[in-house]
């Protein structure tokens, strides 16, 4: 099973797209306070339709929380567009957790720092800064899900 973490997330749409691409390859979204709505917002609602209430959520009231309550062992892959690094070239692995920041500002640097070897990226043309962070998530999400055979 793979897992899913938005850090900070701050558009309802978003996280309800990214639930509905949880549910459809048996992920764990995992959402990661403080959020930038209510999980009864209903732009969430709206965007995850009938398939909120079937989505595998956890909810963290901080990262540190959020980390503590992982195994050592557990392998996280941090996206971002400040490394050079491909998602193309990561090799995932069941149980992983791809990890994706606020949508305004991503992921904070000194957690990046912490974990050069685990930053990936969405190779995009010179003229785009970055993606949708639900369509980001879709993407990483299928290679790491087709890597493993697991979900859908």
């Amino acid at each position: 099973m793979l897992n899913v973490v938005l850090l900070e997330p701050e558009i309802p749409p978003n996280t309800g797209n990214v639930g509905r691409l949880c549910l459809a390859t048996d992920s764990v979204l995992h959402l990661v306070e403080p959020l930038g709505f209510s999980l009864d917002d209903k732009l969430l609602k709206r965007a995850g339709l009938d398939y909120w209430p079937l989505v595998q959520l956890r909810r963290w009231s901080s990262w540190q929380v959020f980390v503590e309550a992982q195994q050592v062992s557990a392998r996280m892959w941090f996206l971002t567009t400040k490394t050079q690094r491909s998602y193309w070239d990561a090799e995932f692995a069941d149980g992983d957790y791809l990890v994706f920041g606020r949508e305004t500002r991503g992921l904070p640097a000194p957690l990046l720092a912490a974990h050069p070897e685990r930053c990936v990226t969405i190779p995009m043309s010179a003229h785009t800064r970055s993606l949708n962070l639900a369509t980001a998530v879709g993407i990483v999400l299928y290679e790491a899900a087709r890597q493993t055979r697991v979900g859908g």
